[in-house]
């Protein structure tokens, strides 16, 4: 499983340099982050979370409620090894 951050992005009508302007997190570091590509070892982080929740001025657990609800997408890829 893994988070469609680009379509909370959109229908939260955010983007990327509004969440770090608000946030006060860096653009760059948060471009870096939700452009990245997901893994069971690389979710989403705290940060992330937190830049989400302030750009909308919320709390943590309701933007990770909001995610866990209607932005989890299923990754039936195999694990190249």
């Amino acid at each position: 499983m893994k988070i469609d951050i680009k379509s909370y992005l959109d229908h939260q009508e955010l983007t990327i340099y509004r969440v770090a302007k608000i946030s006060g997190y860096g653009y760059t570091t948060l471009h870096k982050s939700f452009n990245k590509e997901q893994s069971k070892a690389t979710s989403m982080n705290l940060r992330d979370l937190d830049a989400l929740a302030q750009a909308q001025h919320k709390a943590m657990w309701e933007v990770l409620r909001e995610l866990e609800e209607g932005y989890l997408v299923n990754d039936d890829r195999k694990d190249d090894r």
